[in-house]
């Protein structure tokens, strides 16, 4: 049964998520992003400019062309932290990492779900639901609280 962490009263949700992308990158872990387009667009500015010494390596998997002799399935099986706007386009099923206000289509095919909520009180509301959504299907929930 897929395992969903939340993490929640995150100050500054996008530095959270580069060093989260960035601790699980490292552990070798295959990481899955999902959400609305503007966050995938803003987070990936940030992934490239997040460290100055070092490169967390991702990919954008909407918009990919597949070149000459299945270049993009082997870019995408190269590339540990994938980002896409549905869960259902990402190619593996190891850990997502859900941007979005509503639960990820598909979610229920990954072996961990991650949700990271910041202060700001439209998330904390809609994280609240997802959290409601998750327990009532029966999933355990593991709750962080990010301290400042």
């Amino acid at each position: 049964m897929t395992q969903v962490t939340f993490y929640t009263g995150v100050p500054e949700r996008l530095m959270y998520l580069c060093r989260l992308l960035r601790k699980a990158q490292r552990s070798g872990s295959r990481v899955g992003v999902c959400g609305p387009d503007s966050l995938l667009r803003r987070l990936d500015t940030r992934l490239w400019d997040f460290e100055a010494a070092e490169f967390v390596p991702h990919l954008r998997v909407e918009g990919l062309a597949d070149g000459p002799a299945g270049l993009k399935s082997k870019q995408l099986a190269a590339t540990p932290i994938l980002l896409a706007e549905q869960a259902e386009s990402l190619p593996h099923r190891e850990l997502l990492l859900n941007l979005g206000p509503e639960m990820p289509a598909g979610f229920e095919q990954f072996q961990r779900v991650l949700e990271v909520v910041s202060q700001d009180p439209e998330q904390m509301q809609a994280g609240r639901r997802r959290y409601k959504q998750y327990e009532a299907l029966g999933y355990g929930v593991q709750h962080h609280k990010v301290s400042a």
